[in-house]
């Protein structure tokens, strides 16, 4: 087998590559009982004490290293921050390591610098040590960031996200495939005639004023793959199914525009600022009408519930329903 692309994009040809070639040859994959691992969640935990230790590592490779709404930085800090948060944690530090192109502009990896510090600086995350290497100009292309960030929730209160249960109101923090989408946009030079810009943020605010009300059962960072893959993971892990209101499923519409030229499902498109979470019914309203009081939640939505169907069912605008699949990969390649 020979690695490609897709290898690297989510969806199922990673997911494969995960369980079949790197799950199969590691033997230790968790400490004292903690998520692990084999489990594939958005990070891993340490039980110490009363406590929790959750740890997620992540490393970007992203093209353009600029791109509208932010930067490799950005991107870096905000993602690791995001796959902590939603395991149940708060957030508390950064590791960070960085491979740099020979010859690579000061002035510009000075910019990265502070980007990355301004999402720290949002989230109160402390970027706490960290190593850079220099690789010669004609072996690497410009900039990789390597992250690993450490949260700590009360043992018990790690939010996996294989927690659905039959009943479950589905909320969806904000719009989808502005991330994928304008970062084609600007990279292919499409020449759109819009403003978009990706969605890259930090979702620590919106996930702690969820768990503050309370009901959470599961929550999932809908990154490379998009929603399609990350509502499939759930439902996979979780035995059961979900049935979604597409209508609900806040797409902009120079998302739409650029989706249909493009031949692209937007529900497969990256994002990097935003969160599905599987909800006690009773408590839905009440959450999404709060997380619309946050920074980056105001586009936030019930778009369904979860079902014991074993599938992702989508009701459709014309009234028929479809099948929602996890994709092959991510279409466009390098987005994180």
């Amino acid at each position: 087998m020979k690695i490609g692309m897709s290898h690297g994009a989510g969806g199922e040809i990673m997911q494969d590559l995960i369980s079949d070639m790197i799950l199969g040859n590691i033997k230790n994959k968790k400490v004292n009982g903690g998520v692990g691992l084999e489990d594939l969640d958005d990070g891993a935990t340490i039980p110490i004490g009363e406590n929790e230790i959750v740890i997620s590592t992540d490393s970007h490779t992203i093209d353009p290293l600029f791109f509208p709404g932010g930067d490799i930085g950005r991107i870096a800090m905000a993602g690791t921050v995001n796959d902590v948060s939603v395991m149940g944690a708060r957030p508390l530090a950064i590791a960070n390591a960085m491979i740099i192109s020979e010859g690579f502009s000061g002035e510009e990896l000075e910019r990265i610098i502070q980007s990355m510090d301004e999402v720290c600086q949002e989230t109160g995350v402390a970027i706490v040590t960290g190593d850079t290497k220099v690789m010669e100009n004609d072996k690497l292309d410009k900039m990789i960031i390597c992250t690993t960030g450490i949260g700590i929730a009360s043992k018990g209160a790690i939010t996996p996200d294989s927690g659905l249960e039959v009943g479950d109101k589905i909320i969806l923090s904000g719009s989808v495939g502005d991330h994928g989408i304008s970062l084609m946009s600007y990279r292919e030079g499409f020449g759109f005639e819009t403003d978009l810009k990706s969605d890259v943020a930090p979702v620590w605010d919106i996930v702690q004023t969820a768990l503050n009300i309370g009901g959470v059962n599961a929550m999932k960072d809908p990154t490379r793959g998009g929603i399609a893959n990350a509502l499939n993971e759930m439902t996979s892990k979780s035995g059961l199914g979900m049935y979604l209101d597409e209508e609900k499923i806040p797409v902009k519409r120079e998302v739409h525009a650029a989706s249909e030229m493009l031949g692209i499902d937007p529900f497969e498109v990256a994002n990097e600022g935003k969160v599905i979470m599987s909800v006690k019914p009773e408590k839905a309203d009440e959450m999404v009408a709060a997380i619309r009081k946050t920074k980056y939640g105001g586009g936030a939505q019930i778009i369904g519930e979860v079902t014991d169907d074993k599938h992702v069912i989508l009701e459709t605008s014309m009234g028929g329903k479809r099948i929602l699949e996890a994709p092959i990969a991510d279409p466009v390649p390098r987005v994180c």
